[in-house]
């Protein structure tokens, strides 16, 4: 038996040729079949055509909206899995996935929206705006939730828009730029002990030392204890749950670690971070548990949960701990954990070699050869990869001794 895949993909080459090579690789999977994978064009459909796919990994119609109406049509229509829910996409702008965490009783910081310094250029909000718009002060809000803080948008993403505000010129010089964006203003986290950022791909999270202010190669540091045991299983208990919450299976989460105490900061993403040029060292971990995890979908055929069932979550009582457990009960349910593991066990025992041989291989070096010319200039291409071949042949070195 065939199964087909599908990629929906903006301008990302490096991720989806990795994803094909290694299921061309695995081959056929006992009792299951071989896999196919296509990228998908944009085009007219049918909303009562049949499509071909079994499953669609999508990277773009978080922002292009005529596939995101596909998505959405061959979810409830025809029960393709897909690895995001196309209809939880608003709560990507941050605001909804604010609110229902802090609903949940997780430790959000204060945050505050705000309203348009430039309202958007139509004369409807103009209207609206002169008619309606409370005049509010913006210094007294900001001092209510104390400095130093951060403004965002409510819908930002790649750190577009983002300002750290110290002090009340800060603060009004970020709002001034901020133009027809729509901001929150959220307190900052001062002094902080360690900045997590978990990738979540299905079942699985991996949590790694994250390094905002260095540059995108140098952001994700290779550092397995930089959590206690403990602070490292909340760290990923909250992912699971923002994930089998909204129905997201490949998201990121980022959080913020002061004590004792977890602060989720950022935990919407459509299009989280699986380039090779910056999670090197965890891009072989990302390739296969993608892999991973689209063939346990396809296999059990496994169907899409429109309903979100946010009763169950909003339910659960007890104390910060008690509540943790049971959403991690929930969000395990959800993700069928302990089937994927002994699925994973039976059927795909033979991926970590496979991916360990790629990896070692002179087609990887190909892909990162390639990837570095694409991303950066002529005169900086010969350093990076030796960087990326030097976190690379740390993973393989691991990943070797672990076996």
């Amino acid at each position: 038996m065939r199964h087909l895949i599908g990629l929906l993909l903006g301008t990302e080459e490096d991720w989806p040729s990795a994803f094909e090579t290694v299921l061309r690789r695995l081959g056929p999977i006992k009792g299951v079949g071989e896999f196919d994978v296509e990228r998908l064009t944009i085009e007219p459909f049918d909303l009562r055509a049949k499509p071909r796919h079994e499953l669609v990994i999508d990277r773009l119609a978080y922002w292009y909206y005529h596939p995101r109406e596909w998505l959405k049509k061959v979810a409830m229509m025809d029960d393709v899995y897909l690895l995001n829910s196309p209809f939880t996409f608003q709560s990507m702008e941050k605001h909804t996935a604010y609110c229902a965490m802090m609903r949940l009783g997780l430790k959000v910081p204060e945050t505050v929206l705000v309203p348009f310094k430039n309202p958007v250029d139509n004369a409807r909000y103009a209207y609206t705006a002169a008619r309606y718009n409370q005049s509010f002060d913006l210094d007294e809000v900001a001092e209510r939730i104390g400095y130093p803080l951060f403004m965002k948008p409510y819908d930002g993403g790649a750190w577009r828009g983002v300002s750290l505000v110290r002090d009340r010129d800060e603060l009004h010089r970020a709002y001034d730029q901020s133009g027809e964006m729509l901001m929150h203003l959220q307190q900052a986290i001062d002094g902080y002990d360690a900045f997590a950022r978990s990738l979540s791909i299905g079942a699985e999270t991996m949590v790694m030392r994250f390094r905002p202010e260095e540059p995108m190669h140098a952001r994700y540091v290779v550092d397995h204890s930089f959590l206690s045991p403990s602070v490292g299983e909340e760290v990923v208990t909250i992912g699971k749950l923002v994930n089998a919450f909204f129905r997201w299976e490949f998201n990121s989460c980022e959080t913020l670690v002061k004590g004792s105490d977890v602060h989720p900061i950022d935990y919407a993403n459509a299009c989280p971070d699986v380039a090779l040029t910056s999670l090197h060292y965890y891009f072989p971990w990302a390739i296969k548990t993608l892999v991973k995890w689209s063939v346990f979908c396809v296999a059990t055929r496994r169907r899409p949960r429109i309903d979100l069932e946010t009763h169950d979550y909003f339910s659960v009582t007890g104390t910060y701990e008690e509540r943790l457990a049971e959403y991690r009960r929930l969000a395990d349910a959800y993700f069928e954990t302990e089937r994927y593991h002994e699925f994973c066990q039976d059927r795909l025992a033979r991926l970590d070699e496979v991916v360990l041989e790629w990896v070692a291989g002179a087609e990887f070096d190909r892909l990162l050869v390639d990837t570095v010319t694409a991303t950066y200039p002529a005169h900086e291409r010969d350093r990076f990869v030796e960087h990326f071949r030097g976190l690379l042949r740390l993973w393989v070195k691991d990943s070797e001794q672990l076996a």
